[in-house]
C-alpha cells in the first residue's frame, strides 16, 4: 500500500447561512483510525466530503497523500444493472481486477447476477465495500458504514477495517454507532457545533 496520511487545519462548514462545525483539525498518519460522533444533522457527512475533496470547507485546509474511497449512503452503483455489470463499470474507471474475490469475502458473490436495485439496504452495503476494497484506496472514509448490516456482515466489515490499517490504511469513520476496533482517536462534531 502506498504512504498516506490525511490532515485537516480549523476546518469550518456551512449550510445556507447556518455554521455546522468550526475549528475542526485532525492528522492521520498510515495505520490510523478516527471515529466521528454527532447527532444527525451537526455535519458528519458533511465533513466527510470535505475530507473527500468533494465539497469546500468556508474556512480551513485539507491534505490528503494517498488515494481516497468514499463510502456513504449513495454506493454509486448503477440501479439497473446487475451488481456483477455495476462493480465491472468501476473496475473499468478504477483500473483494477475482477471484484469477484472481495464479493466472497462479503458474501454478495451469489448476488452478482441480481440488479443493484432489488438488493436489500444490507446487501448495497455490502456491495459498496466491494467496489471500496476494488479501489485499492490507501484511505478509507467510511460514513456510516455498518447501518442496515447485521451482526455477521458488521464483523466483516470491523475485520476488514482492522486489516486495511495493519496493511497501513487510514480510516475514518463517522457513526453514531460504536465501532469495536483497538486504539481509535475519537471526534466529538458536537464540540465544534455553533
Amino acid at each position: 500500500m502506498q504512504d498516506c496520511s490525511l490532515s485537516a487545519n480549523d476546518i469550518a462548514c456551512r449550510r445556507g447561512d447556518r455554521v455546522l462545525f468550526h475549528g475542526v483539525n485532525l492528522s492521520l498518519q498510515a495505520g490510523d483510525a478516527l471515529h466521528i460522533t454527532a447527532a444527525n444533522g451537526i455535519g458528519k457527512s458533511s465533513l466527510m466530503r470535505i475530507l473527500a475533496g468533494l465539497l469546500l470547507p468556508v474556512a480551513g485546509t485539507v491534505s490528503r497523500e494517498g488515494a481516497i474511497g468514499l463510502l456513504d449512503e449513495r454506493p454509486a452503483l448503477d440501479l439497473h444493472a446487475s451488481l456483477a455489470d455495476a462493480l465491472s463499470f468501476w473496475g473499468s474507471v478504477d483500473q483494477s481486477s475482477d471484484a469477484h474475490e472481495q464479493a466472497l469475502l462479503l458474501g454478495v458473490e451469489e448476488l452478482l447476477d441480481v440488479p443493484f436495485r432489488y438488493l436489500s439496504t444490507g446487501q448495497r452495503k455490502r456491495a459498496a465495500f466491494v467496489r471500496l476494497l476494488n479501489q485499492d484506496a490507501s484511505i478509507w472514509l467510511l460514513d456510516e458504514p455498518l447501518n442496515g448490516l447485521d451482526r455477521d456482515a458488521r464483523d466483516r466489515i470491523t475485520s476488514l477495517i482492522k486489516l486495511h490499517r495493519s496493511a497501513g490504511g487510514i480510516c475514518v469513520i463517522a457513526s453514531h454507532l460504536a465501532i469495536d476496533l483497538p486504539d481509535i482517536a475519537p471526534l466529538d462534531l458536537e464540540e465544534h457545533a455553533q
